[in-house]
């Protein structure tokens, strides 16, 4: 096959999404298909074998390491040079709304992609009145496209909601040879705490408010967790503010960490705390699970599709003001309730291999693909038919 990506969320930003993505592009290479990406500036040129062409950009207010990237006549001609047999369009702003009108032109089939919940940041930037508007302009975006894949069920239920239509789930998954409970290092929580024996809570994702960071320190501050070390891997805007909340209690900064490091940092600690509730699905819960660790999260779209409460984590509503305080302190408390939920995290995450996840992208294309040129087929064969019934209506 042959196959654009549109985006404007692409490497070296690392996030799921990113991740996603340069799976993707490895899984496409290895299968033998062409693809090309349309994404921001800054991006490599290539990445596995796909060219990477560049649009400038301006950054969303909600999220500003995202930007909302401009379309331009020379990106058009790339994508119609290159003749796609799919274009999916990732998250669609301004160059994916370009990207669904360049396929529509060049009758290419159309996969989107939800990611990424941009209308539930407005409330945590104070652009509470841009949150009916950004949903209306996505809804709007989705429903050109033949199929909107999004990664959980919770979300696809809050799309449909929001009247999203042509829903399907497509999962993540996690690399457990990468991500796994044999890369714990003693080596490793000794540099962290100083104790190898001292319990480890573990963080990892981007440092901003609407990853809602504010429940997370504040059940630090108020629990006082002097046996345990929070690890907060990532960064991001709210870093710096972060660090002066914290300075008190005993919390490691890493910054990012990636590949094996990441790995080890992951199996090195003793519980995932994850306190968002604006997730589509949470890859990095997932990867925890696979590293053998419990998780202390909210009750949340796109958490509550893999953490089972008892079983893998500890969920609390969302509305609860010390549900989480009260999910780490049962986890921290009992460590081996906290050893039997990490077991069955593993075992839970290893049956999401990326092959898996992959092929079904694969079959969602085929499909997407074989029905659009069977409705070009009809719509042809129905064009000649009118032509030669008119042509023996004159000639009567």
């Amino acid at each position: 096959m042959r196959i654009a990506i549109v985006t404007e969320n692409f490497l070296p930003k690392l996030d799921g999404v990113t991740r996603t993505l340069a799976t993707m592009l490895e899984h496409f290479q290895r299968c033998g298909h062409k693809a090309i990406v349309l994404g921001p500036e800054g991006a490599p040129h290539r990445y596995a074998g796909a060219r990477v062409y560049a649009a400038r950009g301006v950054p969303l207010p909600m999220y500003p390491e995202i930007r909302a990237l401009f379309p331009s006549r020379r990106l058009e001609h790339r994508l119609a040079h290159f003749r796609p047999d799919v274009v999916h369009v990732v998250d669609p702003i301004l160059l994916g709304s370009a990207g669904i009108f360049w396929a529509r032109r060049l009758h290419a089939p159309i996969v989107a992609s939800y990611h990424t919940n941009l209308a539930a940041y407005c409330d945590y930037f104070r652009l509470g009145w841009l949150t009916a508007p950004a949903w209306a302009y996505r809804r709007w975006l989705h429903n050109h496209c033949a199929v909107t894949l999004a990664p959980s069920f919770s979300t696809i239920i809050q799309l449909e909601q929001q009247g999203f239509q042509h829903l399907r789930v497509w999962r993540r998954g996690v690399d457990s040879a990468l991500f796994s409970p044999e890369r714990r290092s003693r080596v490793w929580r000794s540099l962290i705490s100083g104790d190898p024996d001292t319990p480890i809570a573990l963080y990892v994702g981007r440092l901003s408010w609407e990853k809602n960071l504010g429940a997370l320190v504040s059940a630090f501050i108020a629990r006082r967790y002097r046996n345990a070390r929070l690890v907060l891997v990532g960064d991001g805007p709210a870093r710096p503010e972060l660090e002066t909340m914290l300075a008190q209690q005993p919390v490691t900064f890493t910054g990012y960490l990636t590949g094996v490091e990441l790995a080890e940092a992951y199996a090195s600690s003793d519980l995932f705390v994850f306190p968002s509730t604006t997730e589509t699905f949470g890859q990095v819960v997932l990867e925890a699970m696979a590293s053998g660790l419990p998780v202390a999260a909210y009750d949340a779209e796109g958490v509550r599709d893999n953490v089972i409460h008892g079983t893998t984590g500890m969920l609390s509503a969302p509305t609860s003001t010390t549900g989480l305080h009260e999910a780490i302190d049962a986890l921290l408390a009992h460590p081996y309730e906290r050893a039997r939920m990490g077991r069955n995290a593993r075992e839970y995450a290893r049956q999401y291999t990326w092959d898996t996840v992959m092929q079904m992208l694969e079959d969602t294309y085929e499909e997407i693909i074989d029905g659009h040129r069977a409705v070009h087929r009809t719509d042809s064969v129905s064009t000649a038919t009118f032509t030669k019934s008119s042509h023996h209506t004159r000639r009567a």
